[in-house]
């Protein structure tokens, strides 16, 4: 079990105790124990479904963000050109490996995001799927409160809900009545159960937590779209992540090399020309693509995300990169 820098309301590192008498699963691992989204980048399924998204990725407004890929996918526009003005057997294959790396990063990038897009699609319908019992007109102390089913995705910041032993609590918000168990093994890994209660530090309850005796009133304190289950979706799509340092170091030095190397490279056809041996646009193209740091600019993002959907997978949730940090220096 693994629990690093948790509050009541969110912890950034959770996973589930390795307990082999624990059945208790994360929200991810319960909502994908019959299907979890297989295979990878040589999955001929998923990268069908890609496809699309990859021959999308080359809009340059896209390609722009990672300046690697964005000098690549030009040189192999120029190198195109060429090719179809002067063709020859090395202008057409260095024409053929040019779009075969910007093929391959952009595929590899939607395919990454495609397997984190399935992993969201389970926790939205594990979302959808709950039931709230809101109290309507609520008043503390009240006997009798009026309930009304609704689904977990219509609960607003202040609504009042009831839970019982058995049921799954809808949303984040705090006790306001009662006092219970509550099983957070899905939120932080710990396989005791733990007291819930109004009043005091011990009332916040997360959304996906499980009653496990008594019956308690909750108030929402989150809004529609701010829950602990609306964060692991927006982690897992690799819509919100918090860089490191490391990855904004990285991303600085990838530009700053491409700046350097391109400088480089257009420096030479004068001195080609004085040298009365100009190079062809191709040659310099290709040397080019060859100095830069392709290989990572073109994977950089779909490492991310691969990684945080492996994460996923194994219950752990990583808000960001920094709990390592630490640990690989």
């Amino acid at each position: 079990m693994a629990h690093i820098k948790s509050s009541s309301q969110s912890t950034e590192v959770r996973t589930d105790a390795a307990d082999s008498g624990s059945t208790t699963l994360t929200p991810v691992a319960a909502a994908t124990a019959t299907r979890r989204v297989g295979g990878g980048l040589l999955d001929p399924k998923m990268l069908w479904q890609s496809l699309p998204d990859a021959f999308l990725k080359f809009d340059p407004r896209v390609q722009i963000k990672n300046p690697v890929m964005f000098v690549v996918e030009v040189g192999a526009v120029l190198t195109l050109y060429t090719a179809i003005t002067k063709p020859s057997v090395f202008n057409w294959t260095i024409v053929v490996f040019l779009w075969l790396t910007v093929v391959f990063a952009n595929l590899a990038e939607a395919v990454a995001e495609g397997r984190g897009k399935a992993q969201a699609e389970t926790l939205r319908r594990t979302k959808r799927e709950t039931v709230a019992r809101r109290l309507v007109g609520w008043q503390p102390g009240q006997a009798d409160p009026r309930e009304e089913p609704v689904p977990g995705t219509q609960l607003t910041l202040g609504d009042h809900v009831v839970v019982e032993a058995g049921e799954i609590i809808p949303g984040d918000g705090d006790v306001v009545e009662g006092v219970t168990s509550v099983d957070e093994s899905a939120i932080t890994g710990e396989s005791a159960p733990v007291i819930r209660e109004s009043g005091g530090d011990r009332s916040a309850v997360t959304g996906g937590t499980r009653v496990l005796s008594d019956r308690i009133v909750v108030q929402i304190t989150s809004k529609p779209g701010e829950t602990f289950i609306d964060r692991m979706i927006a982690l897992v799509e690799g819509a919100k992540r918090q860089k490191t340092p490391n990855e904004i170091a990285l991303n600085i030095l990838l530009a700053s090399l491409t700046i350097i190397f391109m400088l480089a490279v257009i420096t030479l056809q004068p001195m080609a020309f004085y040298s009365g041996a100009p190079q062809s646009l191709v040659i310099l193209v290709a040397l080019l693509v060859a100095l830069i740091p392709t290989t990572i600019g073109a994977l950089l993002s779909a490492i991310g995300i691969a990684g945080m959907d492996r994460l996923v997978q194994r219950n752990v949730l990583a808000m960001s990169g920094r709990p390592w940090r630490p640990r690989a220096t």
